[in-house]
């Protein structure tokens, strides 16, 4: 049995579009290996290839766990480009929750927000139809079921263009600009949701 370690690794990286979650790829695509030359580290949760933002890595099991666990509810938001734009009925669908698979997703909390300033331009462009406008919302979930956030808007007949997740528990994106990544020293513990 090896000597248990006294410092774990955690770090905050904006993922950007086309690049997979994970350090290796048998087709070649762009991985996190690409951008973050830490050994020994795996990702918490999942962000998939067309998502974009906010994925926590760490090499500390427990953590790991703590965050990713569904019994710990931990929040997650994220700012949504949808195509058309939302009307009450359908903001109020996403915050009360919809069938998705045929079980009902967790009350969201969901409103229409401004583009977000400062945003990048996405490597691959989103399609844009002149006569279907889009609009922009900001979503918190606590579940994460396999592409949620989609499958609710899609739900909610606000097909998602663009999803960039902002927040993990206590964890922000912040100023990380796409590809970019920083180590967090002392990790700050999420409150367990009452």
């Amino acid at each position: 049995m090896g000597k248990e370690r006294d410092k774990y690794k955690y770090v905050l990286f904006n993922k950007p579009y086309g690049v997979l979650p994970q350090f290796t790829d048998k087709h070649g695509r762009p991985t996190l290996k690409d951008f973050i030359p830490i050994p020994n580290i795996y990702a918490v949760g999942r962000l998939d290839l067309d998502s974009e933002g906010l994925l926590l890595l760490t090499d500390d099991g427990k953590f790991n766990q703590t965050i990713s666990s569904p019994k710990n509810k931990q929040p997650k938001t994220y700012w949504v480009q949808v195509e058309g734009v939302p009307d009450e009925k359908s903001i109020k669908a996403l915050q009360e929750g919809l069938i998705i698979q045929g079980q009902k997703t967790l009350p969201a909390i969901a409103k229409i927000i401004p583009p977000p300033k400062n945003l990048w331009p996405r490597i691959r462009p989103i399609r844009f139809r002149k006569s279907i406008p889009t609009s922009w919302l900001k979503i918190t979930i606590c579940e994460g079921r396999n592409r949620q956030v989609r499958k609710m808007t899609a739900a909610a007949r606000l097909p998602c263009l663009r999803l960039i997740r902002i927040s993990i528990g206590p964890y922000k994106l912040g100023e990380l600009k796409p590809g970019e990544f920083r180590e967090v020293e002392v990790p700050v513990l999420p409150v367990k949701p009452r």
